[in-house]
């Protein structure tokens, strides 16, 4: 998780990613997968954090826009 951030670049990195931009609220406003390593860019304006996956997991975890994360307690 990457905060704050709401932009990512694939810059010396040699694997894709799928990257999940989230808003203060933990909720996801948007989703780009497979994002390729060196030529990849990626930006959401209003996001306050990414996540970083590893590509083809944002699928798997059938993540969707809008869904909302849930803190942990401290």
């Amino acid at each position: 998780m990457l905060a704050p951030c709401n932009s990512v670049h694939m810059l010396f990195m040699r694997f894709a990613i799928d990257v999940v931009y989230l808003d203060e609220n933990l909720c996801i406003k948007k989703i780009v997968r497979d994002l390729k390593p060196w030529l990849g860019i990626s930006a959401c304006f209003g996001a306050s954090g990414a996540l970083e996956l590893a590509s083809g997991e944002a699928e798997r975890l059938k993540l969707v826009v809008g869904q909302k994360f849930l803190k942990a307690d401290s």
